[in-house]
């Protein structure tokens, strides 16, 4: 049984950092890509950030390029998001998930499956 587990998030005034981590545990960690999303209330699931399989690709929306760094520990079977600078509308709910279709681009849900339950990001002004 795959299992995702989101952890790090908090509450941080603007301006701070957070490192959230995603351990996953039932799959081959090292064979899969992997992504970050994130809902805030009354809006859509996003996609955050994703990394490929080696880790030596990595790809970001536009709103978290150059404050957010994404990285993957194989031996750990860890992923994680590193997130300075942070605004008060990064406030989420941050969700990993590993990639298991290629028939779009990286943001899109659907490539996705095994999903965690998240972790609460909140970013006070």
């Amino acid at each position: 049984q795959v299992q995702v587990v989101e952890s790090g998030g908090g509450l941080v005034q603007a301006g701070g950092s957070l490192r959230l981590s995603c351990t996953v545990s039932g799959l081959s960690f090292g064979d899969y890509a992997m992504g970050w999303f994130r809902q805030a209330p009354g809006k859509e699931r996003e996609g955050v950030s994703s990394i490929n399989w080696r880790g030596d690709y990595t790809y970001y929306a536009d709103s978290v390029k150059g404050r957010f760094t994404i990285s993957r520990d194989t031996a750990k079977n860890t992923l994680y998001l590193q997130m300075n600078s942070l605004k008060p509308e990064d406030t989420a709910m941050y969700y990993c998930a590993a990639r298991t279709r290629y028939s779009g681009s990286w943001y899109e849900e659907r490539n996705y499956s095994y999903w965690g339950q998240g972790t609460q990001v909140t970013v006070s002004s």
